[in-house]
C-alpha cells in the first residue's frame, strides 16, 4: 500500500487590464514545514484574470504531480486560492458556463484524480507567494522576457503554509459568516494556546455607530475603536473580542438601490434584459436626498455603479455632491428577467404560470426566454464582492445597484439560503451596509434604511 504524500498548492493569476497583459504563479508547499518545494510562473500574453487564475491552478497541479510522479492516487493536494470563482467551480458547487473557462477547468481536472484534490478559498493576504510570482511573470512580460526561477524573490517574507500546531484551514469566501467566525475562534485559540472556544463565549454584543439610525451591531460583528473591549482583571479569562488579533479596518460596502423609475411603483419586472428606464421625477428627488445624506455623513470614499441608466443617474447625483468620480462595474447589473421584463407578477403568472412556479421553487431556474437564474446572479455577485473587498480594503465604497444584487450581497454575508431573497424588502433609494473584515467575516450593519427620504 502506497504511503500518502500530501502537499499544498497555492496559485494565483492576474491581468493588468482584464483583459490585458497577464501572468500566473504557483507554489507547491510542504504542509509540515511550510517550505516551498517548487515554484512556477509564466507570462501568458493578453488574457483575463479568470484565464490567468485557471492557468495558475493548472501549473500548480502539474508541478505537484511532477514532484511525486510515482505516487499515483496516494498523492493528496490541497489547493488554496483567493479566486472564489475557480474554487467554487472546481469544487463542483458552481456551473462553468463561460466558453473560455470550460477547457481550462477540464485540463485542471484531468491532471490528478478528483478524489486527490481539495480546494479552499483564502484571503489575498494569505496568498502573497503566488501573487508575487504572478506579478513577477507580468513584469517579465512587460520587459519582453519570460520569468526565471533563479531571479525570483517571491518566497521572501511570505510564509505560505500553516506550521505544525496552528489551527487547520477553515474554508469559506469573504463574507462567509461561519467561516469568518471559525477563523476568529482559531486565532483566539492560537493566541491563548488553548482549544478554540465555543461560539457563545466568542461573541459579545457591542453598540456601533451605524451609517444612520444608531443600529446595534449583529452578534458576531466587530467593535469599532469607539467601543473598546471592557477592562478585565489580571488572571481573568478573556471574553468577547478583547484578545482578537487586529483585523484592521474593514472594506465597507454601502449598498444604495437606485431611485424610482416609471416601472417601480407599478412593481413591474425591470432587469437588465429589457428597456433601460431613466429615473422618474420622484426618483430624481430620491437621488438628491440620498446625495444630501452621504454629503452630511462624509464617509463615502469611492462610488461604483451598475451600468444601467437608473443607477448611473442616481450615482451621478451623489458623486456631484461628494466631488467623486463614478466607476462602472458590469457585475452590479440587475438580473435579466427574460420574457418577463416589463410585466407585473400577476401578468407573469397568467402568461407563464408553470415557469413562474418553477422559478420560485429553485434558484437554478431562469425566467422564461433565456433570462438569468438567481444562482447565476449569486455567482456573479460573489465574484464582484471578492474583487471589490480586495480593491477597497479598509475603505468605504458606495455601490449603486439593484434589488437582486443588494439582496444577494446581504444573503451571502448572512450565510442565508437562496429563498431568503423573497423575505427581504428593499425600497427605492434605500441603503443597506455590509462590512467585510480581513479574516473573512462579514457584518451586516444596515438593511433597507429609508430615513434619509423622509
Amino acid at each position: 500500500m502506497s504511503v500518502a504524500r500530501q502537499v499544498v498548492v497555492e496559485a494565483d493569476g492576474g491581468s493588468r487590464g482584464n483583459p490585458g497583459p497577464a501572468g500566473y504563479g504557483a507554489v507547491v508547499i510542504d504542509p509540515a514545514t511550510g517550505k516551498p518545494l517548487a515554484e512556477t510562473a509564466e507570462y501568458i500574453g493578453v488574457a483575463t484574470n479568470n484565464v490567468a487564475e485557471y492557468r495558475g491552478l493548472i501549473a500548480g497541479l502539474t508541478a505537484a504531480k511532477a514532484l511525486f510522479p510515482d505516487a499515483g492516487e496516494a498523492l493528496r493536494v490541497h489547493v488554496r486560492m483567493d479566486s472564489k470563482l475557480v474554487v467554487e467551480q472546481m469544487s463542483g458547487r458552481w456551473k462553468i458556463k463561460h466558453p473560455d473557462m470550460k477547457p481550462l477547468a477540464a485540463r485542471a481536472a484531468a491532471i490528478l484524480p478528483p478524489s486527490s484534490v481539495t480546494y479552499e478559498w483564502i484571503p489575498r493576504a494569505q496568498n502573497k507567494h503566488a501573487d508575487r510570482l504572478a506579478n513577477e511573470a507580468m513584469d517579465a512580460g512587460r520587459d519582453g522576457r519570460q520569468w526565471e526561477a533563479s531571479a525570483s524573490t517571491a518566497a521572501l517574507d511570505t510564509p505560505s503554509a500553516r506550521t505544525p500546531g496552528t489551527p487547520s484551514p477553515v474554508q469559506g469566501p469573504p463574507g462567509d459568516q461561519a467561516a469568518g467566525a471559525a477563523r476568529a475562534r482559531a486565532a483566539l485559540a492560537a493566541a491563548r494556546g488553548t482549544a478554540a472556544p465555543a461560539a457563545d463565549a466568542l461573541f459579545s454584543l457591542a453598540e456601533e455607530p451605524a451609517e444612520s439610525g444608531g443600529e446595534p451591531a449583529e452578534s458576531g460583528g466587530e467593535p469599532t475603536d469607539a467601543h473598546p473591549a471592557p477592562q478585565q482583571s489580571a488572571g481573568a479569562p478573556q471574553t468577547g473580542w478583547g484578545a482578537a488579533p487586529d483585523l484592521g479596518a474593514p472594506a465597507t460596502l454601502v449598498l444604495l438601490r437606485h431611485g424610482e423609475t416609471a416601472l417601480t411603483p407599478e412593481k413591474r419586472f425591470s432587469g437588465s434584459g429589457g428597456t433601460d428606464p431613466e429615473l422618474s421625477a420622484v426618483g430624481r428627488g430620491q437621488a438628491e436626498r440620498a446625495a444630501e445624506h452621504f454629503a452630511a455623513l462624509g464617509t463615502v470614499q469611492e462610488i461604483v455603479s451598475s451600468p444601467l441608466r437608473r443607477c448611473r443617474e442616481t450615482a451621478v447625483a451623489v458623486a456631484a455632491r461628494l466631488g467623486l468620480d463614478v466607476r462602472i462595474d458590469e457585475s452590479l447589473r440587475e438580473t435579466d428577467f427574460g420574457a418577463w421584463e416589463g410585466l407585473t407578477f400577476g401578468e407573469v403568472r397568467e402568461r407563464y404560470g408553470d415557469d413562474l412556479t418553477a422559478w420560485l421553487a429553485s434558484p437554478d431556474t431562469a425566467p422564461t426566454g433565456g433570462g438569468e437564474s438567481f444562482a447565476e446572479v449569486a455567482e456573479r455577485i460573489a465574484a464582484a464582492r471578492d474583487r471589490l473587498v480586495a480593491r477597497y480594503a479598509g475603505r468605504t465604497v458606495l455601490l449603486v445597484t439593484h434589488v437582486t444584487p443588494i439582496k444577494t450581497f446581504v444573503r451571502l454575508a448572512l450565510g442565508a439560503p437562496p429563498e431568503a431573497l423573497f423575505r427581504m424588502e428593499l425600497s427605492a433609494a434605500s441603503i443597506s451596509t455590509v462590512a467585510y473584515y480581513g479574516d473573512g467575516n462579514a457584518s451586516v450593519r444596515l438593511l433597507n434604511d429609508t430615513s434619509h427620504l423622509r
